[in-house]
């Protein structure tokens, strides 16, 4: 296991981070607290320290769990969670961005993981009925107070996390320091603006949902049970070609499909720290094989290609050579801009 930067502070964490959400088995599925506690020392033992949690998790019980998982050795780990969704049955405040929920969603999850502080909080989803400010000054006040030490946010816009982090630098309040958004090899739509803001901001992203849910494992072609089974989920023509493309790279290789999955994202520009979560200790060693994956330029490029997006207007319109020579003038082909978020732009159309 190799450590990353935690954004634009000086927070190390692993370039793996575990996801708890699979932490407790109190809505069906999920792992146990046996289990559970071996897949953590499984983790810890290969390097990892970046733990990622949430108040809502298997009902509460994934904090809880933790709490009594980490005992005695909570310095150990960067132990992250969220606020924001509510419990089911819970009062008319119990859910939001607003500082209320934020407070007592804290205050309990501190409770449940029996430490007196965050990490990380991350800001679960927009609600779009409290202010952008009310969220920054109140995430402020709160690491002023001790008990969270780095703020991120999770499946927000890029517009609105812009807006925040220039709100809070304006200021003088805490910023963002990552984002958490979906990203994997079928879902690359983050390219368009959620990356390039991350990248503009240096934020650390973390990936949820690395393998599509089970998708690009093949665990479905196999005909095996998955989640997707409920929701009656069946890949498109791209995806099947982009789950085509990843089994043969991994048949290729000797690696599964899993691995090359991760290896793909951990390749990606950036600072993108995948999020493994398993319920059985032989999902998180598959996973962790990933580190050990080199995907030769062949690889990439294929699966580049086999998942690519349309990044939609306006960045589709402005890589057109014609307006490129329009916005950069007739000798923009000779121009080498080293700063790479224009970089990419220009060169990615040669």
């Amino acid at each position: 296991m190799r450590y990353t930067l935690f954004g634009r502070t000086g927070l190390r964490v692993s370039e793996l981070s575990l996801g708890a959400m699979t932490i407790g088995d109190d809505m069906g599925w999920g792992a146990d607290k046996e289990t559970s506690a071996r897949i953590l020392d499984a983790y810890a033992d290969a390097g990892g320290n970046f733990i990622d949690t949430a108040n809502i998790y298997t009902h509460g019980s994934s904090e809880r769990i933790l709490g009594e998982l980490l005992e005695g050795r909570r310095e150990e780990f960067v132990l992250a969670s969220k606020y924001t969704c509510g419990f089911p049955g819970g009062d008319v405040n119990a859910a939001g961005n607003h500082r209320k929920n934020l407070v007592q969603s804290v205050e309990a999850s501190l409770e449940r993981l029996r430490t007196d502080r965050l990490d990380i909080l991350w800001v679960h989803a927009r609600d779009n009925f409290t202010p952008v400010d009310e969220v920054m000054r109140a995430l402020d006040d709160l690491v002023r107070t001790g008990k969270v030490l780095y703020v991120g946010v999770s499946d927000w816009p890029a517009w609105e996390i812009a807006q925040a982090n220039t709100l809070a630098e304006l200021r003088g309040w805490t910023a963002f320091a990552g984002s958490q958004l979906r990203y994997n090899l079928l879902e690359r739509t983050p390219e368009r603006d959620l990356l390039p803001q991350a990248r503009a901001f240096d934020l650390a992203v973390l990936a949820w949902a690395p393998l599509a849910a089970g998708k690009l494992t093949g665990k479905y072609r196999r005909g095996e049970a998955g989640r997707l089974d409920a929701w009656g989920d069946k890949p498109n023509a791209q995806e099947e070609d982009v789950i085509t493309a990843v089994l043969e790279i991994a048949e290729q290789g000797g690696w599964s499909a899993a691995q090359v999955a991760l290896a793909w994202l951990l390749g990606r520009p950036g600072n993108v720290v995948p999020i493994v979560a398993a319920t059985k200790e032989s999902q998180l060693a598959d996973n962790l094989g990933c580190l050990d994956v080199r995907l030769d330029a062949d690889a990439v490029a294929r699966l580049d290609k086999v998942s690519a997006v349309s990044l939609g207007f306006p960045h589709d319109f402005v890589r057109e050579p014609s307006v490129l020579t329009n916005i950069y003038g007739e000798y923009w082909p000779k121009i080498d801009d080293r700063r790479s978020a224009y970089r990419r732009t220009v060169t990615d159309v040669r």
